[in-house]
């Protein structure tokens, strides 16, 4: 029997050139969409307005975020499979790598670099954001 999967939401966090933000968490090589695990009785957009300023500094409000769907796939720093409810935001504004977040990285959707991705940011998020 598999075992649940993660419940995760992340943001699909751009800025008004159209780049997309990744993160990459401490001691790990993979980046992944900022955002994190859904504490007890959180719904997805509370944890990630939660998330968004533990991680970020970034305080947003359920309303600035838009619903775009939720999505399985493997789990990258830790064993098991993710569900990942995915929101999409708009910034203008200035971000900084706390708590657990290493290296932070604005990247074109369409043209991401040679840098690791995890499979969920690269083959569900980025389509989403061409």
């Amino acid at each position: 029997m598999n075992p649940a999967p993660i419940e995760i939401a992340v943001a699909l966090l751009c800025r008004p050139d159209g780049r997309t933000l990744v993160v990459r968490k401490h001691g790990t090589t993979t980046f992944i969409q900022p955002g994190g695990k859904l504490e007890a009785g959180e719904i997805p957009v509370e944890a990630l307005c939660r998330e968004l300023e533990e991680e970020l500094g970034l305080r947003v409000r359920p309303a600035d975020l838009t619903f775009v769907g939720s999505y399985d796939g493997p789990a990258v720093n830790e064993p098991g499979t993710v569900l990942a409810h995915a929101f999409r935001i708009t910034v203008d504004s200035v971000v900084t790598a706390t708590a657990e977040i290493e290296e932070l990285a604005w990247i074109d959707p369409a043209a991401p670099g040679n840098i690791v991705l995890a499979p969920l940011t690269r083959d569900r998020f980025l389509p989403l954001l061409r």
